[in-house]
């Protein structure tokens, strides 16, 4: 099948930001003009390029193409770094579930330190939300292929039912500390994508279910043109900050959570996904496209202008809304906001996994932005050759 335009953008923007040298795709490719324009940082490389390889499970000889290697061969290069990149337990997940994707073995080192981390009664108790999803994730797609992954899936399951849940239908970000009361968008993507996946392969209707109201509570939410707010207070229910509004919530995690529920006929999902989408190619609050056509990449997001955006004022800010009651709003001025200026590779990997083996969504996949982006690469290259 000829990949979509969005697809064919996405893998060019993949390739400015693979480091050949090092067979790892990178932390951060800058787009203020520095050179070069990839910075690296081990334990996130790695972990990125194993998002990225998820996302090239999906449309694996378009990658062959676009890399000259096959993603399951690029698989044990990165998963053989993984050990030594003082990686977080949520890479390991990431590992079990992409490799699983491109059917590919996991190396031994990997299984023996998902179970040492996993051995002892109550081990998730401490972990990130991101954690418990992904190994949730993780788990399960291994066990399509083995039995004995299906304990640890029924572990982290259960810890996201019994210890993240909340009665608004949001999932904290942990089960302890300060952060049980809060919650990014990401921590409901991780955590109801994995109950999802884990309903489909063993049949669990109340992992369903809570996955079903974290999305239409999450659709409550969703901003005016579309924005998948940040931060919320998980047992309220309530944004407690907008800021920052990241490009690949819009266009890649959004969209891998809202296709299940679409399936299970959540009120809603598909226009929540489809407005969400369209934020990236301009219906947001600056009004302007996130994409970057010259090198086929997207701007990572919206943020407060200067010292407001740093992370400490940003949750001293949630901490006073949720306290208050203070109900956060989109700032609604766009001098006061601006595009941060680099792209994480794994945002490109969430747009494959959702998008790259897809024909259901043909007003996105073959956008005009990504049609006339992605053409102007085959140019170029014809014309080298020529």
């Amino acid at each position: 099948m000829q990949p979509s335009p969005l697809v064919e953008f996405t893998l060019n923007g993949l390739k400015h930001c693979h480091m050949p040298e090092r067979g790892l795709w990178s932390f951060k490719y800058h787009l203020d003009g520095r050179e070069p324009p990839n910075e690296a940082r081990p334990s996130y490389d790695v972990f990125y390029s194993l998002n990225v390889l998820l996302g090239l499970s999906k449309t694996a000889e378009a990658a062959r193409a676009a890399f000259g290697v096959a993603p399951d061969a690029m698989f044990q290069h990165v998963a053989s770094r993984l050990n030594g990149a003082g990686a977080r337990r949520y890479a390991y997940g990431m590992a079990l579930w992409a490799a699983a994707e491109l059917d590919a073995t996991v190396p031994d080192d990997i299984v023996d330190r998902v179970r040492a981390m996993t051995a002892e009664p109550n081990a998730m108790e401490p972990w990130t939300a991101q954690d418990v999803g992904m190994i949730l994730s993780g788990a399960v797609a291994q066990s399509r292929r083995s039995a004995s992954w299906i304990k640890l899936a029924q572990d982290a399951r259960n810890h996201i039912l019994e210890r993240l849940s909340t009665e608004s239908g949001l999932f904290r970000d942990r089960a302890i500390g300060g952060r049980r009361f809060f919650a990014s968008f990401a921590t409901e993507v991780y955590c109801a994508l994995a109950l999802y996946q884990y309903d489909e392969l063993f049949g669990d209707p109340i992992a369903a279910r809570a996955a079903d109201k974290c999305v239409r509570k999450l659709i409550s939410l969703q901003g005016p043109q579309g924005e998948w707010p940040w931060f919320y207070h998980a047992a309220s229910g309530r944004v407690v900050d907008f800021y920052e509004v990241y490009s690949v919530h819009q266009h890649g995690m959004a969209p891998a959570l809202l296709k299940h529920a679409i399936r299970r006929g959540v009120a809603g999902a598909k226009e929540a996904l489809v407005k969400g989408f369209r934020w990236v190619l301009g219906d947001n609050e600056l009004g302007v496209s996130m994409l970057r056509p010259k090198i086929s990449v997207i701007a990572r997001s919206q943020a407060r202008r200067g010292w407001a955006s740093r992370r400490d004022i940003r949750l001293a800010r949630a901490c006073v809304n949720a306290m208050t009651g203070r109900p956060a709003k989109l700032i609604g001025w766009p001098g006061e906001i601006t595009i941060t200026p680099e792209v994480r590779s794994y945002e490109l990997g969430w747009t494959l996994w959702s998008f790259g083996a897809d024909t259901d969504f043909p007003e996105l996949t073959h956008h005009k932005a990504f049609a006339t982006a992605s053409a102007a690469p085959r140019a170029r290259e014809q014309m080298a050759t020529s």
